[in-house]
C-alpha cells in the first residue's frame, strides 16, 4: 500500500466550541502519527460554524507542538486571500520550528464570497488570476531571493515542501509546468480526477523539487467494527456535505441512521456525486476500497478525510485502517 496521510477540516461539533475542536485535532494528529500516518493536514476555510481552520498557520503550530515525527501542512492555503510575502514568513517561521516536517498545499479557490472577500481587503477576482505568479513569487523567496527588492528572512532556505491542490484541470496543468508534487480533492470533488491525473503525469516536467511525478489524492474514509456502524458515523459528514451544497452549513451534527434513504432522490444523488470516491465498511472493506482506489488512480499517497460526532471514533477509524493495512 502507499503512504497514507490525513486530511482535517478541524470540525466543531454541534454543542461544542473552538477550543475543544482544536483539542480533539491534537489528540487526533497524535493517533495519527502513533498509527505510522505520513502527513496531518489542515484545510483553510473562513466564515464557517463548523470548521475551525482558518488561521492555519496558527492551527498548524499547535499541531506540531504537540506531535514529534509526522509531517504536518495545509491541505491548503488558499493563496488568493493571501500575499505570497506573509504566506513565505509565516511557513518559513514553522519550517524554523518543525524542521523536516511542513508541507504548503496551495490553492486556486479563495472559497470566499463577495462579503467575505471585503472582510480579508482582497480582490478575490483578481488574486486568483495572479496564482500562477504568485506560487511562483513563493518559491522565489524560499529559496531566499528578494523578490520587488524586499528580503523575507524568516522564509529565506526554508525546507517547506510545496504542493498544487486542485479540483479541476487547472491545478494539474500548473504542478506540471512547475515540477511540484500535486494533490485532488477528489474527496468532494471526483469529477475530474482521472483526468487531471492524466494531464498532470503526461505533462510533468522535472524540476529540483521533484524529478518525476508525485500524485496524491484524497478520499472519504469511514472504518468501524461492522459496516452498518460505519456508514451510521459516516452520515455526520453526509449531513455536512447536503448541507453546504444547499446552502445551510453549521456545525457538525449528529449521526442519523438510514440518512440517505431519508433524502429526496435530487439530494441522494447530489450526495452521491458528491461523495462518489469513498472507502467506508469494516476494516477489511475499507483496505479492499482503497487498494481498489490506488489500482485506479496509480496514486503515489492517499490522503483520507473523514470527521465523526464521535471524536474516539474517528481516532478508532484510523486505528482499524492502519491495523488493516499492516
Amino acid at each position: 500500500m502507499v503512504p497514507l496521510s490525513v486530511l482535517d477540516l478541524v470540525t466543531v461539533r454541534e454543542g461544542d466550541s473552538v477550543a475543544r475542536s482544536l483539542d480533539i485535532t491534537v489528540d487526533t494528529a497524535k493517533a495519527a502519527e502513533a498509527n505510522g500516518f505520513k502527513r496531518y493536514w489542515v484545510a483553510e476555510h473562513h466564515g464557517m460554524a463548523g470548521i475551525a481552520g482558518g488561521a492555519t498557520s496558527v492551527v498548524l503550530a499547535h499541531i506540531g507542538n504537540a506531535t514529534s515525527t509526522i509531517r504536518i501542512g495545509a491541505g491548503g492555503i488558499m493563496l488568493p486571500n493571501h500575499t505570497p510575502y506573509v504566506i513565505a514568513e509565516q511557513f518559513g517561521t514553522l519550517s524554523a520550528m518543525f524542521p523536516g516536517r511542513v508541507d504548503l498545499g496551495l490553492g486556486r479557490a479563495a472559497g470566499a464570497d463577495g462579503r467575505l472577500a471585503n472582510a480579508l481587503r482582497k480582490d478575490i477576482v483578481s488574486a486568483s488570476e495572479r496564482f500562477p505568479q504568485d506560487v511562483v513569487e513563493l518559491r522565489a523567496r524560499f529559496a531566499g531571493q528578494a523578490v520587488g527588492g524586499v528580503e523575507s528572512p524568516q522564509a529565506s532556505g526554508a525546507d517547506a515542501e510545496m504542493w498544487i491542490l486542485g479540483s479541476s484541470l487547472f491545478g494539474a496543468q500548473l504542478a506540471a509546468m512547475l515540477g511540484l508534487p500535486y494533490a485532488f480533492a477528489s474527496h468532494f470533488a471526483p469529477t475530474h480526477l482521472d483526468e487531471a491525473a492524466r494531464i498532470y503525469r503526461e505533462r510533468f516536467e522535472p524540476s529540483e523539487f521533484c524529478d518525476k511525478p508525485y500524485f496524491m489524492a484524497a478520499i472519504n474514509t469511514m472504518a468501524a467494527e461492522t459496516e452498518e456502524e460505519a456508514w451510521y458515523l459516516s452520515s455526520s459528514t453526509d449531513q455536512s456535505f447536503v448541507a453546504l451544497r444547499t446552502g445551510s452549513p453549521g456545525k457538525l451534527q449528529p449521526p442519523l441512521r438510514n440518512y440517505r434513504e431519508s433524502l429526496p432522490a435530487p439530494a441522494r444523488a447530489m450526495l452521491e456525486q458528491m461523495r462518489g470516491v469513498a472507502a467506508v465498511g469494516t476494516p477489511d472493506q475499507v483496505r479492499a476500497g482503497l487498494e481498489a482506489f490506488v489500482a485506479r488512480t496509480q496514486a503515489d499517497e492517499l490522503i483520507l478525510s473523514a470527521s465523526t460526532f464521535d471524536p474516539a471514533a474517528q481516532i478508532r477509524s484510523l486505528e482499524l485502517i492502519a491495523g488493516a493495512l499492516d
